[in-house]
């Protein structure tokens, strides 16, 4: 992942997966990389997100400052809706 933006959008892609389906162990793997991904490269392990309004609201605490994306609710449910929608395609394989 190349910017904080990026890496955070991932995560929350799949963190809404995971909201919907706790068990889903690639995703809860997923997430993991990310969370990691985020405190190695960028120095952030305080963040957490709402929805509001049709959109996902990120507040994420560096050393620096305190700082918040925002993305539109479509674009981040774009993974769980086409998990939903076909859901023997996204099978839950147990490690």
């Amino acid at each position: 992942m190349n910017s904080v933006q990026d890496t955070i959008y991932n995560w929350l892609t799949i963190k809404v997966v995971i909201d919907h389906r706790p068990e889903d162990t690639a995703a809860n793997e997923t997430v993991l990389w990310f969370e990691n991904t985020l405190q190695e490269k960028f120095g952030i392990s305080d963040y957490h997100y709402k929805k509001s309004g049709g959109w996902y609201i990120v507040t994420y605490k560096n050393e620096e400052s305190v700082n918040e994306f925002r993305f539109p609710e479509d674009m981040i449910e774009v993974m769980l809706n086409q998990i939903l929608q076909n859901p023997d395609h996204y099978r839950n394989y147990p490690s």
